[in-house]
Formats: C-alpha cells, structure tokens, sequence
C-alpha cells in the first residue's frame, strides 16, 4: 500500500509538473502570436502613413511620417515607439500621448534584430513586454523599427493562480489519496486531461468554453482558464474585425490608384524611366488588392459559420478538369505541364468516372487552384506538376505534386498560418495567405491539408475529404 501511495504521489507531481509546463508554454506562445498580428496590423497602418506622405521628389517626409504614425498608432501599446535605420529614436508616445523629449529604457539588441528584419521582443522584470517590428519603405528596405510595449503582468497573475491551484490540488490529493486513491484518480484524470486539452486549443486560437461542475481547486483553474480563453478570444474577434473594416475602406482608394497607374503606364511612351517607376506601382497596386481580396474571404470564413455557406454534391473529376484548364494557359507560360490522374473506379452506365463530395463548388475550385497556382510559382520552367485524385470507400484524396523548390521542413507546420512565408518563399510574390485560406475552406467541408516536401525536390499537397 505505501509503494502504491509513494507511486501514485509521484506520479500526480510529474501530472502536475507537465501541466504546469504545458499551461505555461502555449499560453505564451499564445500571447506571442497575438503580439506578432499586433505588430503586422500596426505595420500595414505604418506603410499606410508611408504611401501617403511622400515628397514630389520621391524621398518619405521623416519628421512628418513620425509625427502621423504616432498620431495613428500612439493607443496601440502603453508606449510607442519609433526609431530611424540608424537605431536613433525619432518618436515616442507613453499612455497615448505624445512624449516629446523622453529617454525611454531601449534594448539595443531589439532594435538590431528587427533591423535585420524579424520580430524582436524582450520581457522585463516587472513583466512589460517589449516587442519590436521592421518597416520597410517602397524600395522593401527597413528604413524604421515601430516597437510597441505591453503590460503582461495579467499573464503572469494567472499563470500564478494556476501554479497555487495545481500545488493546492496536488496538497489535497495526496491527503485524499490515503482513504480512497482509486476514487481520487477517476476524478482527477479526467479533468486534468479536459484542462491540458483547453491549454493546448488555446495555443491554437481554438477557443472553447471550458467547464467542470466541481467547486475544488480544479474547477477553480477551469474558471481561470474559461475566463483567459475567452479574453483572448474576444482580442482576436477584435482584430479580425479590424483588418476587415480596414479591407473594405482600402479598396476603393486602391482602384482609384491602379486607374491613375493604368493610365500613366498607357500615356508615359517616352520616358523609360518613369514608365519603369508606374509599371511598378501598377504592381504593387494589384498585389495590395489580391492581399485585400484574400483578407476579405478570410474574414468571410471569420463571419460565417459552417452551415452557412452553399454546399452541393460535387463530382470532383470535374471540379480539377476544370481547374487544369483555367490554370493551363498560367502554366504554359512558364514551360510547365499540368498532369491530371483521375480516380480509378468502376465506370457507370455513361463509361464516365464518378466521385463526390459535399463541398461548395466555388470555394474548392478556388482552394485547388490556389495550391496550383503555388506549384506554378515555385517550379522551375520545363518542369511537372501532377494532380492525382484517389478515393477510399470513406474519402476523397486530393494530390498536387510539384518539382520545386521545396519547403524546410522545420517549416511545414507554420507554412498553413495566417501571413507566414518560407524563407526560401521570395523567389515569387505572395502575401503568406494563401495556404491558410485554402486550410479555412478545406477544413470547412470537415477535411484537412496535409504537406510533405524537401528543399529542392518539390513538394506535395494533400487534400482529404469525407467522401459524398
């Protein structure tokens, strides 16, 4: 009886222990994810100041751009901050106001990293978090550092909580232990699992309410941790709802400015250079409506809930016929060839091949092509890209398989996030988004996406769907 006491005492600590851990890790990888959409979102606001403010001869308005960004940007943080390409502060804002000659604590090393283009954050004693993002101006240069401050001390409080919780629980387990440690470990297991379960959906963005009917120690962390998902979950409804705002009240000034470069492109026929300079801001210009474009479906998926978008039965042959086509002239191109493998089975009475699923059409064609249109970018000329469609009696596979360049695959876990590019990705314009809406829409009709690849080999996409 006392080795199986001493076991099971040992073996509720190492519980305790790696939930701890566990709790400890997603929450702020959690709260890492949220300060880099902070930053992205404070970046997108920051260019905005830049494309904006520019003088006849080309040159950004330093003093000026400082003086709007912070007018624009001084709420985002408890301080703001704004340093040159040479480390040197050039505006400050603390509690949304404007500080003027203030000699704030900066952390060199921040300034450096995010120069060299990363995000950069460090986290001080008294739990204030300091994270620092590049600029770059439209020669894609990092020509400023916007570093916003945070106070995570909440963070912390809770993550107290929950270390007293666990101890308080781990205290009262091993007194209860001694009457009843069969009784003990069935009402303990389970909860422990639904609460390491809820830390780890977190460290996801998938937020869900988390609720145990006891009034101990271990509905009390259930409670904390209800309450810190749904913060969370209300922030990143906050900012979700802001880039879509922002989408919207982009685009008309976006039309106006790719007409205005159509017809400077068109009318500019002597002077080589100029016509160099509006060719590129007529691309830059569709390259902010597609990202616009892709936002705004993203938010759609934001918005709607699953039972809310149109689905058919649809025989998938079809659907990939019709992608290879309209992807065909894209690929030709580029000297590429487009190979489609259709779905073996037994021929109905029309001698045709039959396989459905239950998706919506419009979206899925966008989703393939989309992942075709990857595999285009990223291949070299004279190469092949294969589309291959098998079945199981339960599912629909989806194959795309490329000989291009290839993903790290340090890197295939984060390639489906939201803005995230590889590093080997610059080869090809891109916003980082269309993975994660080809995820959003494949994962709609209760299916997934699945990668593999090697750098220089090429790579392969996976679609899986539940067959109709």
């Amino acid at each position: 009886m006392l080795n199986y006491l001493f076991f099971s005492v040992l073996s509720f600590g190492i519980i305790i222990f790696a939930v701890n851990k566990a709790i400890d890790y997603y929450s702020f990888n959690t709260i890492q994810k949220q300060m880099m959409e902070k930053a992205d979102l404070s970046e997108l606001s920051f260019r905005e100041v830049l494309a904006q403010h520019r003088s006849s001869s080309g040159e950004p308005q330093t003093k000026e751009i400082v003086k709007l960004a912070l007018e624009k940007l001084k709420a985002s943080g408890k301080e703001v901050r704004i340093y040159d390409s040479s480390k040197q502060l050039l505006g400050l804002a603390v509690d949304g106001i404007i500080i003027n000659d203030g000699k704030p604590l900066i952390f060199d090393k921040n300034i450096e990293k995010a120069l060299s283009g990363s995000y950069a954050y460090t986290v001080t004693e008294d739990h204030l978090l300091y994270f620092a993002t590049p600029i770059q101006d439209q020669f894609y240069e990092n020509a400023y550092v916007y570093e916003f401050v945070e106070d995570i001390s909440y963070f912390y409080a809770i993550m107290d909580q929950i270390r007293y919780i666990l101890f308080v629980g781990a205290g009262g387990f091993i007194i209860l232990i001694t009457l009843s440690s069969l009784w003990i470990a069935r009402n303990t297991t389970k909860p422990i699992k639904l609460l390491l379960g809820a830390a780890q959906s977190f460290s996801k963005q998938e937020f869900r309410r988390v609720q145990l009917n006891r009034k101990d120690e271990l509905g009390m962390l259930a409670d904390g941790l209800d309450s810190m998902g749904r913060q969370l979950h209300d922030y990143i409804q906050y900012q979700k709802k802001f880039v879509s705002n922002v989408s919207h009240e982009l685009k008309t000034p976006l039309a106006a400015i790719r007409g205005f470069s159509q017809y400077l492109v068109e009318g500019e026929t002597e002077n080589k250079e100029l016509q160099k300079i509006y060719a590129h801001l007529l691309q830059e210009s569709d390259r902010l409506t597609r990202l616009i474009n892709e936002l705004l479906l993203l938010s759609r998926f934001d918005k709607a809930g699953s039972n809310e978008l149109e689905v058919e039965k649809t025989e998938m042959n079809e659907l990939i016929q019709e992608v290879t086509m309209n992807m065909g002239a894209k690929a030709k191109d580029k000297g590429i060839e487009i190979k489609v493998s259709q779905a073996e089975e037994e021929p109905d009475d029309e001698g045709t091949t039959r396989v459905y699923a239950n998706v919506n059409p419009m979206l899925m064609s966008h989703a393939i092509a989309n992942l075709v249109d990857n595999a285009i970018k990223y291949s070299g000329s004279s190469s092949l890209i294969e589309l291959k469609l098998e079945h199981t009696p339960s599912e629909v596979v989806i194959r795309i398989r490329d000989q291009g360049i290839g993903i790290a695959g340090d890197e295939l876990e984060r390639v489906q996030e939201r803005f995230y590019r590889a590093k080997n990705a610059s080869t090809a314009n891109g916003s980082g988004l269309g993975l994660s809406i080809c995820k959003e829409i494949v994962e709609r009709f209760n299916g997934y996406i699945d990668i593999e690849s090697q750098l220089g080999k090429g790579t392969t996409v996976t679609i899986v769907l539940p067959r109709a």
